[in-house]
């Protein structure tokens, strides 16, 4: 049996900024690039490299669970498979899709109101 690792600390560190973010969101596009940004953020510095800049390796998916999509090329690289597999990255990723995934729908419910903030 494989040792667990823990990504919460990793988490802890990104969270408030990506709370903020996420909560002065104009538009349901900005939450997309926050959850983006935030993951990208959380991935680097778990890793310790600049390998996962890549805008393409993960999407925000708001209508669906688990409101995440990770690039295929990223899910089978050696280093983050083992992550994923010993660690509790894919539930630290949740539920940063499910506070993205939640503004997303409460934006995309508001419109007008939206547009508003955008003009002023």
């Amino acid at each position: 049996m494989e040792k667990q690792i823990s990504v919460v600390k990793y988490e802890n560190n990104i969270l408030p900024g990506f709370r903020n973010k996420i909560n002065l969101a104009e538009s349901s596009e900005d939450v997309k690039n926050f959850f983006i940004q935030a993951i990208r953020e959380l991935l680097v510095n778990l890793f310790q490299d600049n390998g996962y800049q890549d805008f393409d390796a993960i999407k925000l998916s708001p209508e669906k669970e688990p409101f995440f999509e990770l690039n295929n090329a990223m899910v089978t690289s050696g280093e983050f498979s083992q992550m994923w597999k010993n660690s509790d990255l894919r539930h630290v990723i949740r539920r940063m899709a499910e506070t993205a995934a939640h503004r997303h729908g409460h934006l995309k419910k508001k419109p007008a109101k939206t547009e508003r903030k955008i003009r002023n």
